[in-house]
């Protein structure tokens, strides 16, 4: 397109019905937002950052910290028996402790790297990394049901409506891309909560992340229908873009209409970087062998974890990537080594992707749950829900691998030790990326709201940045 083109000529060759660029959920903006002439320009941190991207790395469905990354060799004493007495009369909601017996850790552990850190066996791949990785062994929260668990995990509370991570950092500092959104979430099956796991809550809906296919046509609705020609679709969208101007001014304290405005214009230039961004023709045959692509089960998320650095070199602030299927009732141990197949080599070729080209020092992976799993048997050697104790880890961003931080008792029932509450994550997770998470604050209803509320200590960030 010549550089004298009209912004009309941009929304000319457009597409209909943008859906997934939140055109369909304009809701809830309160005033006037300072960033509403360039809603997604990148934007300076509130100081300097170590990590300028976000790659979230989701395991929707509870993996257990007991069969990957917290090590409980007292479990295997116990195998079986009835708890000990003086654990019968925890005080866990939903969790019976009185009449339970203990299941032993389906999967041995051992020691990798310089550091010495205990993985499990599951992950062949990714432990040997080990030395990149920081441990946290001491995560909790108080939400026994998955639904409000991943909401907790991706927004920060159980209280639906409320902004996910991705949209509160697009929020703060942008986007790097004019040619891609600047959040972007994938599934390898589905989003549980749906739209919610990306909402931009009370946020502009410009943050609102898109969700994109690893397969066919990346976003619905991009392209221009078949049964429109160019022509009328130039008068259409001539048209729709006269009336939403002339509706903003009326309406100076909505921000909907200027999210649309916006997204129409980039929905016509990622017409030809969408479609580019997935096709993955030009990578080496060495590169789809890192990640595994080409072969089963870890083919489909292998190319997610792809797609991502392609997407953070491309400029995409935040990728947002979810494994299903870690809900394990039954089967613990086939649960787990089918779900860690899929996703072992893609996370560790990806690690090693971004380490080579450069990008891991500024590129910040974050790998979590909504929670763990019980030390105690449900059903046929399954376990259940447990958010009192959980793992998760970091890597990347600045972040010093090789250490584990924080500790669970020593059947793994509750947090004990450097106890990390998802509002402590979330408010690492800013800091890395040079956020303050008490100065990054959207006036919603009255007062100014924030990722953490009133909770988030920050002090863990230090420690990950220390060797």
């Amino acid at each position: 397109m010549h550089p004298s083109s009209s912004r009309r000529d941009f929304l000319f060759q457009g597409g209909l019905g943008f859906g997934t660029l939140a055109l369909g959920d304009m809701l809830h903006a309160e005033d006037i937002d300072p960033r509403s002439q360039d809603p997604l320009a990148a934007r300076a941190p509130h100081f300097p950052a170590t990590a300028k991207n976000v790659i979230f790395l989701f395991m929707q469905g509870g993996a257990s910290h007991l069969e990957t990354f917290d090590n409980k060799p007292i479990l295997t004493k116990y195998d079986g028996q009835l708890l000990p007495e003086s654990l019968q009369d925890f005080d866990l909601a939903q969790i019976n402790t009185a009449d339970a017996k203990v299941m032993a850790s389906q999967f041995p552990f051992d020691k990798y790297g310089d550091s010495g850190v205990e993985i499990s066996r599951l992950f062949p791949h990714l432990s040997q990394h080990a030395d990149k990785l920081a441990i946290i062994r001491s995560m909790h929260h108080e939400l026994f049901i998955h639904g409000s668990a991943m909401i907790m995990m991706h927004s920060g509370t159980s209280l639906l409506g409320h902004p996910s991570v991705g949209a509160w950092v697009v929020y703060g500092l942008g986007c790097e891309s004019d040619n891609l959104p600047a959040y972007i979430a994938m599934t390898d099956g589905i989003f549980r909560n749906g739209a919610s796991m990306y909402s931009s809550g009370f946020l502009p809906a410009v943050y609102q992340g898109v969700d994109m296919r690893a397969e066919g046509v990346p976003i619905q609705n991009l392209q221009r229908q078949s049964d429109i020609t160019a022509g009328e679709q130039r008068l259409l969208l001539d048209q729709i873009n006269a009336w939403n101007r002339e509706h903003r001014q009326t309406r100076p304290g909505d921000s909907r209409l200027a999210a649309r405005i916006a997204n129409y214009e980039l929905a016509f230039r990622m017409q030809t970087a969408a479609p580019e961004l997935i096709d993955l023709s030009g990578e080496t045959e060495a590169t789809r062998k890192l990640y595994g692509i080409d072969d089963e089960p870890s083919a489909r998320f292998g190319k997610m974890c792809l797609m991502s650095r392609r997407m953070v070199e491309r400029g995409v602030r935040y990728v947002q990537l979810i494994c299903g299927g870690w809900d394990a009732h039954g089967d613990c141990k086939g649960n787990h080594q089918s779900q860690a197949a899929k996703i072992d080599q893609p996370i560790a070729g990806l690690i090693a992707d971004l380490e080579q080209r450069g990008m891991l020092n500024d590129t910040l992976l974050v790998w979590v749950g909504e929670f763990g799993r019980t030390p105690i048997r449900q059903g046929t050697n399954g376990r259940d829900h447990h958010p009192y104790g959980f793992s998760a880890w970091l890597a990347g961003g600045g972040v010093a691998g090789g250490k584990t931080i924080g500790a669970t008792d020593d059947f793994g029932f509750n947090a004990v030790e450097d106890k990390v509450h998802v509002n402590d994550l979330h408010a690492t997770m800013l800091g890395l990326m040079g956020l303050d998470h008490e100065q990054l604050t959207y006036h919603f209803e009255g007062r100014d709201r924030r990722l953490t509320d009133v909770g988030g200590e920050n002090n863990l960030a230090q420690r990950l940045l220390q060797a």
